[in-house]
């Protein structure tokens, strides 16, 4: 069967935009970003929809604002203009709802505490929730592989398994929504495609919304649902990418003649930014 995969224009008929807190897990329409005291836009009319439980990444050059539109999506950035719901109510307001987990590139686990207690740390500085979390800081390090390591320091785990102690710490109280800033891009690629496959592992047992940002075109297409593409600054989403492939998703994929296609196709687009 033949597959057709194009790259859709922002304001091609039928691609949806605008909030609407009724049905979509995130969504931004007309954001702009300015920094104080800075005439020049950061971020440019920004429209953007994520469905519950899908799964986009963000690509986009160096210094185009990805890893701040990610900021104004966890409400730590307020924008200039626009409105943003996420999980019907505002940015801020869902950062104190923690519907959101946030991993970053850097795995920032304290020096002093075992892998156990960086991933209880999140419940142990909120107050305590009159619903418990579905898993317990044991049963998500051995969710991400890490079974046996709880009194490891950060000093005795590889770097990869850092970075799984901080995704089983952003799901220490069950957000709906996980936000992921380059989470994989200081590993080396061995330990990064194992780390691919938990992640989707981890996404189907959990049905988490998720949004990556990624310099790593194949990364995207091989994790996403979506792929989005942004512009030089000011930043804006200049195309929106389907990937049509069935979940699970194996290594193999990387071998298929779409997949290479389509990751042509979206390199391609980032250069002509």
């Amino acid at each position: 069967m033949t597959r057709n995969v194009r790259l859709v224009p922002l304001d091609a008929p039928g691609v949806p935009s605008g909030p609407d807190p009724l049905t979509a897990a995130i969504s931004l329409a007309g954001v702009d970003l300015s920094f104080p005291g800075d005439a020049a836009k950061v971020l440019s009319s920004i429209d953007l929809r994520v469905e519950k439980q899908e799964f986009i990444s963000i690509v986009g050059r160096s210094g185009c604002g990805k890893s701040t539109l990610l900021r104004v999506i966890a409400g730590l950035l307020a924008p200039s203009r626009g409105e943003i719901a996420v999980m019907g109510s505002s940015a801020s307001e869902a950062r104190l709802y923690r519907s959101f987990g946030i991993v970053f590139q850097s795995n920032v686990m304290l020096s002093w505490l075992t892998a156990l207690q960086n991933v209880r740390l999140p419940l142990d500085v909120v107050s305590p929730s009159s619903i418990p979390p579905r898993y317990s800081p044991a049963a998500l390090l051995e969710m991400v592989g890490l079974k046996g390591q709880e009194s490891k320091y950060p000093r005795q785990l590889s770097g990869g398994m850092r970075q799984r102690v901080a995704i089983a710490r952003a799901l220490s109280f069950d957000p709906p929504i996980l936000l992921m800033d380059e989470p994989f891009a200081a590993v080396d690629a061995l330990i990064r495609q194992k780390l691919h496959m938990l992640l989707m592992d981890i996404c189907a047992r959990t049905a988490k919304t998720v949004v990556f940002i990624t310099h790593d075109v194949y990364e995207a297409v091989l994790l996403s649902d979506r792929v989005l593409v942004m512009s030089d600054r000011p930043g804006t989403i200049v195309a929106d990418v389907r990937i049509p492939f069935a979940r699970p998703r194996q290594p193999s994929l990387r071998s298929d003649p779409l997949y290479i296609g389509l990751c042509s196709k979206i390199l391609d687009r980032l250069m002509q930014e």
